[in-house]
């Protein structure tokens, strides 16, 4: 199998470039790749690249691009999560699973029981991090276009945002689930997804007034990082391209 590398700047095709410091490493180092190799890169834009390794050092690696094909792989559906930060490493693994699942988006919300309490200097480091993490879930799963992480919200600035996607709530009373839905807007969903423990019955009622359907995932009660990857492939079976 190819080895998959996103670059951070665009691309074209009968150029050379030198791929970015970690990019490089992981090349040189960890694959141990050698001249001549053949490469896959993207940028985001929906293309994949086929290159072939010229400089292999490590601290340098140089590709020379040759041809390049558009290779859609999103997901009919655009889905953006919003994400009540959790503890360790669940969040890290919601990202990586949703990305791999075809999310559009996702939003980190701090909400009243939200465990996680950072400063703004290490919260951008998280977003980093976490956007890493999707380019990597990117770089595994084929796509060519990366989901955006977005700099976390309280629950009530998310609450606010203006969209026209279909706005749903996990909720383990609601009355129906995902298959009580008859369609989604072209626009997709925007999915509300509490943290370890939950939504206070305070959020719940701001959700539902702010016109979030509450549904059902069935009748056990799911762990966060459970309950976000179950209703993203429920609705991308149903409305989306899993099958």
């Amino acid at each position: 199998m190819t080895t998959r590398i996103f670059h951070p700047e665009p691309l074209n095709t009968n150029t050379q470039i030198q791929l970015s410091d970690s990019a490089a490493g992981h090349v040189a180092r960890v694959l141990r790749m050698r001249v001549g190799d053949a490469v896959e890169l993207f940028d985001g834009s929906g293309f994949a690249y086929s290159a072939e390794l010229t400089v292999v050092e490590k601290r340098r690696v140089v590709a020379n691009i040759t041809t390049a094909a558009e290779h859609d792989r999103e997901s009919p559906l655009k889905v953006h999560i919003g994400q009540g930060v959790s503890r360790g490493d669940k969040m890290d693994f919601t990202i990586q699973k949703a990305v791999e699942l075809g999310v559009d988006a996702i939003t980190p919300l701090l909400t009243e029981r939200c465990g996680v309490k950072l400063q703004a200097e290490r919260w951008q480091k998280k977003v980093l991090h976490w956007q890493q993490i999707a380019i990597s879930a990117c770089e595994q799963c084929g796509r060519n276009k990366v989901p955006a992480i977005h700099q976390p919200l309280t629950l009530s600035h998310w609450l606010e945002q203006p969209s026209d996607q279909l706005k749903l709530n996990l909720h383990p009373k609601a009355a129906h689930g995902i298959n009580g839905l008859t369609t989604v807007p072209d626009s997709g969903v925007r999915l509300l997804i509490g943290p370890e423990g939950g939504l206070s019955d305070i959020e719940i009622e701001a959700a539902q007034q702010h016109s979030y359907q509450s549904i059902l995932m069935g009748p056990r009660v799911l762990r966060t990082e459970t309950a976000a990857l179950t209703a993203l492939t429920a609705l991308q079976t149903r409305f989306g391209d899993l099958g």
